[in-house]
């Protein structure tokens, strides 16, 4: 009986900032280097560039629309889309403007170099990438993790870098948080503290926005940001 709001366009900007960074830091090694730099090492890193990839983003909302807006300014990569929601409007403008394809979640597995996660978490997506999917990627590629942690099987991801499989991941969100886990044990796996929405400007809308919330529901107007049924009955049955 209670109803829950959210404010989801807030940090949509920040977060969707933070997984090109992550993409770019990834493809040219940047942590290892600054590791090895701090170690008193010296070894220049080869690297790709974004333009001379294939990019495969798994979940086409707010988030991953603004990823695949931020892309443009990188040249013109290929795009593979993936999402489980149904066909919009949205969606026919990004085909438009941009050098996408819609593609199964599997084919985006086989052919991207980098794969970007930003679904919710739901029953349908929990563990939605486990070992089968990770070993089905290329040896070399990336993936990406800033939408919520269960979507990615901790576990399974530990066991594929461990055996050398991947070139890299970066991990915003976790299972359990703080997150205490293997995969720190992982040097080309970049660890992040759930920290996609961390920009100053979006943490102060995300307060004005729930403020905003709070006052239409005591003074009795509707909503705005009403959560979908899906985005929290996984935390209501336990999943």
């Amino acid at each position: 009986g209670i109803v829950v709001s959210y404010t989801p366009d807030a940090p949509a900007p920040a977060v969707a900032e933070l997984t090109v960074g992550l993409m770019l830091t990834l493809l040219r090694s940047v942590q290892l280097s600054n590791m090895e730099m701090h170690n008193g090492k010296w070894h220049r890193f080869f690297g790709r560039r974004l333009s001379e990839v294939t990019v495969g983003i798994i979940g086409v909302g707010r988030i991953g629309t603004g990823v695949i807006e931020h892309l443009k300014g990188f040249g013109s990569m290929n795009i593979l889309l993936n999402d489980t929601g149904s066909y919009s409007q949205d969606w026919h403008n990004i085909e438009k403007e941009y050098n996408v394809e819609w593609e199964d979640k599997e084919v985006i597995y086989q052919q991207a170099d980098i794969i970007t996660i930003h679904t919710p978490l739901t029953a349908q997506t929990k563990n939605m990438i486990k070992k089968e999917q990770l070993l089905s990627m290329k040896k070399d590629a990336i993936i990406i993790n800033t939408a919520r942690g269960s979507i990615i099987n901790e576990d399974d991801l530990y066991e594929v870098m461990q055996a050398g499989h991947l070139s890299g991941a970066a991990i915003d969100v976790f299972d359990f948080e703080p997150y205490a886990g293997k995969l720190r044990e992982i040097q080309r796996c970049i660890l992040t503290a759930h920290m996609g929405s961390m920009s100053i400007d979006c943490r102060t809308r995300m307060e004005i926005e729930a403020t905003e919330e709070v006052v239409r529901f005591l003074t009795n107007q509707s909503l705005e940001g009403v959560a979908p049924e899906e985005e929290y009955a996984v935390q209501r049955e336990g999943l």
